[in-house]
């Protein structure tokens, strides 16, 4: 008896347990039975929000759908401006479901690869449709924070004009078709949406950001070689205006030298010219004060400058009056 009880009460827990599904804060509940989903009013399919829920053990199964913001990368790709000059444009979106039980239908059974692919196909179309508008300048500059909201804007509203339905790409036949599939699997009245546009799919762009834009690498390679050219010019200039300035500097400073010697020399001549007429002047006044004295002493110069060349021989004339002293040391007293 307590073993059946026991069993009992463990096949309840089981039932329990399995009756039971928690969704997660972040993510939503779709219930799938037999592999259908669970509808309600007007064909749509039941969400269920964060919390504990209850469904038929074993034969309902439950597909969780992330309700938080993503972020798609796209790679780098090439674009052509107004002024038909490539660029390469890296870029990313954020993104999010906005409407659970259309994004399940539209992107078969909630597919997260194939929302991504149709998102990136009409993000790539209206980014090239965008940057075609604009110039290089236009892109990298104020003008793209326009071109960014422009973009999400025709992502969530659509590319038609006054809602009407413009397929005009592959990637909005495709949203079209998706959309279509949508209205045909549900009832009542639906929302008037582009059927062009993201909504239509369920999903609202919160965010669109150009990471990077390069020139294309053949592009790049010819205007670093202007770009360098173009510096080397300036630097051969600026060399020639050094050397000239250099030149002008050697040109005042040689002038100014050479003027400096000229007037040192000027000065020089002047000043001995001014001494050795003192010089002879007072040779002058000491000549006529003691005549015999004077010319003792210069004969005595004479004398030491001859003789301290060291000459060995000196050639006179036997009665020369230059060695008169020498003779005749009395004479000095005449």
């Amino acid at each position: 008896m307590r073993k059946s009880c026991v069993t009992l009460v463990l096949t309840i827990l089981i039932v329990l347990y399995a009756s039971l599904f928690i969704v997660q804060e972040g993510q939503r509940g779709i219930v799938l039975c037999f592999g259908k989903v669970l509808r309600g009013r007007e064909n749509k399919p039941l969400v269920y929000a964060p919390g504990m829920h209850f469904k038929i053990p074993f034969i309902e199964t439950v597909k969780s759908l992330d309700a938080r913001i993503q972020t798609m990368d796209n790679q780098a790709d090439r674009f052509v401006t107004s002024e038909k000059k490539d660029l390469i444009v890296d870029s990313y979106l954020k993104w999010r479901i906005s409407d659970f039980s259309r994004y399940y239908l539209a992107t078969g059974n909630g597919d997260v690869s194939q929302a991504e692919v149709l998102l990136k196909r009409k993000f790539s179309d209206r980014l090239r449709s965008e940057i075609g508008r604009l110039d290089v300048r236009e892109i990298v500059t104020d003008s793209r924070g326009k071109l960014m909201s422009d973009v999400r804007a025709a992502l969530n509203d659509g590319t038609g004009e006054n809602g009407a339905e413009v397929a005009d790409s592959a990637a909005d036949d495709a949203i079209a078709s998706a959309a279509a599939r949508v209205e045909r699997e549900t009832t009542g009245k639906q929302p008037l949406l582009n059927s062009n546009s993201m909504a239509a799919l369920g999903i609202e762009v919160i965010d669109v950001r150009i990471k990077q834009i390069n020139l294309p690498i053949e592009v790049s390679g010819a205007i670093y070689q202007r770009m360098r050219a173009e510096r080397e010019a300036v630097a051969r200039r600026l060399r020639s205006q050094g050397q000239e300035e250099a030149e002008k500097l050697r040109a005042t400073a040689d002038y100014a030298v050479t003027r400096t010697l000229a007037e040192a020399e000027r000065q020089g001549r002047i000043t001995r010219g001014e001494a050795d007429a003192e010089s002879a002047k007072l040779f002058a006044s000491a000549f006529t004060q003691a005549p015999d004295f004077y010319s003792f002493i210069r004969r005595l110069h004479a004398y030491e400058t001859s003789f301290s060349k060291n000459q060995d021989v000196l050639v006179f004339s036997p009665d020369s009056d230059f060695f008169r002293y020498m003779k005749s040391p009395d004479s000095m007293c005449k």
